[in-house]
């Protein structure tokens, strides 16, 4: 690679990463990825050897990553106080190491003996699904910007119920890949590749005209609440009573009778806290005859703490604490104790919850409670289905500012409705506050960073009962389990589950 021609391949590569990072945000640019990764291809198929074709990936990987998640570097330098050249040290690592994923699948492909369209359109796209999936695992896992996740517009959504990001990753490559044997092929192959693209598309729109959920049980109003509290403020004592007061104030005016507040919204223990303002917290809830939910730390009686939603109000008081913890963020993996010199992050060691928790049993719903990325981790937000009749999520996004993080993390939480075919209520400090219908359309969402220091959002919606072939097919697809097993569970239990479904109302306060 060491030509003016092996520079500007990678280069090109390099460029064609960075470039289909814009699908993951809030536009609807579907078509972007599928682009750039047929012009990946493009660039393996001329590729000398497998040496040449796994620097190629890397930069792709690199341009993908480091534009992608670069929101990485504000989360450490710019609130958690790593000096600027150990913050770009770490996130341009962490970047890099994510681009050895796409690394690995050029040279693999190119050592594999497969004609053309077979290894464009099919093995090339069994390969950078198994990467995603083994991205998404080791270490804890890094699932974000997963190639499905970038197909929510498109046709190809349609099939995410059945197949999960995952599936909706695969059959995205293999598009590309038909896309690239339209450039490199002549004749019949090509006619093959068109084929494909048009049987995907055509299976992928025909599948979203599907509903897999359908309308049950009486509406459901709900207020989600966005403080708009700064990160550099949010752990500063002074800052506290404010804080609480914003709560109170907001959850007040709100009209829900499920009441939702976001991830630490309230920025001490649990037990810390004073009676007469949960009491009074509680009082809001229960003259509705709903609940709240709150996220709050807690500490057990072995002086372990966790990262954990209370639910305050007419039910009796439940807990979902945080099972699936970020690295460095929420604990330290071991031999990094060191880091805690370099990073000032308040409760930054908790303690893992339970793999297996129970929905909350709150104003009248059984709620799936999830907190900041879990919602990236699919297989685990299926565990509570088919019982959970809603999905929450609690998010602090503020620790990464106005980048790319928020907007990307909408798209996850629009992935998890989608398969799942329930409503998804994310309540944020600072954004990007939303409900997402069981379609991943999002049904209402408030400004993120919204410069007015307290915002609220209420709405109303209409419980559903899932069709049991939904059931049957998240339960098979995502659990693993024997088709035999797999089919009973799905058929015995899609009667008793439920999820939300059509937005009435939206009121702001500003």
């Amino acid at each position: 690679m060491k030509s003016p021609a092996g520079r500007a391949r990678l280069a090109l590569a390099f460029v064609a990463g960075a470039a289909s990072v814009p699908a993951f945000g809030d536009w609807p640019l579907f078509p972007l990825p599928l682009i750039a990764l047929a012009t990946l291809y493009w660039l393996w198929v001329r590729a000398d050897s497998p040496r040449v074709a796994a620097w190629l990936g890397f930069a792709f990987g690199a341009g993908f990553f480091l534009v992608g998640v670069s929101w990485v570097y504000v989360s450490l330098h710019d609130f958690g106080g790593m000096p600027l050249p150990l913050a770009a040290l770490a996130t341009l690592a962490f970047c890099l190491y994510h681009a050895l994923f796409p690394a690995a699948v050029g040279y693999v492909q190119a050592r594999l003996a497969t004609i053309r369209p077979v290894r464009l359109m099919l093995v090339v796209p069994a390969l950078w699904t198994l990467a995603e999936w083994l991205r998404g695992w080791l270490f804890t896992g890094v699932p974000w910007l997963a190639l499905g996740y970038s197909q929510l517009d498109g046709p190809l959504a349609g099939l995410a119920p059945l197949s999960g990001v995952f599936g909706v990753s695969f059959l995205a490559a293999a598009a590309a890949g038909a896309a690239a044997i339209l450039v490199v092929e002549r004749g019949r192959r090509r006619l093959t590749a068109l084929a494909v693209l048009v049987a995907i598309a055509i299976a992928g729109g025909a599948l979203r005209t599907v509903d897999w959920t359908t309308p049950h049980g009486a509406p459901l109003a709900v207020s989600l609440l966005q403080g708009n509290v700064p990160q550099e403020l949010k752990f500063v004592p002074g800052r506290y009573d404010e804080t609480l007061a914003t709560y109170t104030r907001l959850a007040e005016r709100s009209t829900g009778r499920l009441i939702v507040l976001p991830e630490t919204a309230i920025p001490r223990f649990l037990h810390e806290v004073e009676p007469a303002y949960l009491e009074r917290l509680k009082a809001i809830a229960t003259a509705r005859g709903g609940d709240l939910l709150v996220g709050v730390p807690i500490l057990d009686p072995e002086r372990r703490y966790y990262n954990a939603v209370v639910s305050i109000g007419a039910a009796p008081t439940q807990i979902y604490a945080k099972s699936h913890l970020v690295p460095f963020g929420e604990f330290l993996p071991w031999g990094f104790g060191w880091v805690v010199a370099v990073l000032e992050i308040p409760l930054g060691d908790f303690a893992r919850g339970a793999e297996h928790q129970k929905p909350l049993a709150v104003a009248g719903q059984r709620v799936a409670v999830n907190i900041c990325w879990e919602d990236a981790f699919g297989e685990e937000i299926i565990r509570p289905l088919p019982e959970a009749t809603l999905l929450v999520n609690v998010s602090n996004v503020a620790w990464f500012g106005d980048s790319l993080a928020p907007a990307q993390h909408l798209r996850i939480a629009r992935m998890r409705a989608l398969e799942t075919g329930r409503f998804m209520l994310r309540a944020t400090n600072t954004g990007v506050t939303a409900i997402v219908d069981p379609r991943g359309a999002v049904a209402a969402r408030l400004p993120a960073s919204h410069p007015v220091s307290v915002a609220g959002l209420g709405w109303r919606a209409a419980t559903t009962r899932p069709n049991c072939w939904r059931e049957y097919s998240s339960t098979r697809l995502s659990r693993a389990r024997s088709a035999g097993s797999a089919a009973l569970d799905g058929w015995t239990r899609c009667t008793a589950s439920s999820a939300v479904a059509l937005s009435i109302e939206r009121i702001c306060w500003a």
